[in-house]
C-alpha cells in the first residue's frame, strides 16, 4: 500500500496532493471498517480478503451511518478500485479476487435539475444600461 501512494500516486499518475489525501481518507476509513468485521489488523489483511462483499458493506456503512451523500461514495469506490487495479498488477495470484472487487459498481444519483432566474432576478444581475454602445449591447445580450 505504502508504493500504491508514495510511487503509484504521486510519481506515475501524478496526482495532486489532495487526491492523494483524498485517497488517504478513503483507505483510513475502509481499513477502520475492515479491521471492525474482519477482526484482522491491516498488516495482517490480504487481497483475498478485500471482497465484493465487504466493500458493499463498507459503501452501505458510508451512507446510512456515516451519512455520505452517494458521490463522496463513488468517490470512495474510486479509490479502492485504483488500489485494487494496482495490486491487480503487482500480485498476479490475487487477480481473480481483484476482479470480483472491481466489479462493485458506481452507484447512480440523480443529478439536480438545473434552475433559471426569474425576470426581477435577471434585472438585479443586469442591471440598467448606462449610456455607453457597449453598455447597451451588453445589455440586449
Amino acid at each position: 500500500m505504502q508504493s500504491f501512494f508514495t510511487e503509484h500516486l504521486t510519481q506515475q499518475r501524478a496526482m495532486s496532493p489532495r487526491t492523494v489525501a483524498t485517497y488517504r481518507d478513503a483507505f483510513v476509513l475502509f481499513l477502520d471498517f475492515a479491521v471492525m468485521h474482519l477482526h484482522k489488523q491491516p498488516t495482517t489483511m490480504r487481497l483475498q480478503d478485500i471482497t465484493p462483499t465487504l466493500i458493499l458493506a463498507f459503501l452501505d456503512h458510508l451512507e446510512r451511518d456515516r451519512g455520505n451523500a452517494v458521490r463522496t461514495r463513488n468517490a470512495r469506490l474510486a479509490a479502492l478500485r485504483a488500489f485494487l487495479k494496482f495490486a491487480g498488477h503487482r500480485d498476479v495470484d490475487a487477480l481473480h479476487v481483484v476482479e470480483q472487487a472491481l466489479g462493485v459498481p458506481m452507484k447512480r444519483f440523480e443529478r439536480p435539475m438545473l434552475g433559471f432566474l426569474s425576470r426581477e432576478e435577471m434585472l438585479a444581475i443586469i442591471g440598467k444600461p448606462g449610456p455607453s454602445w457597449t453598455s447597451q449591447r451588453d445589455h440586449l445580450l
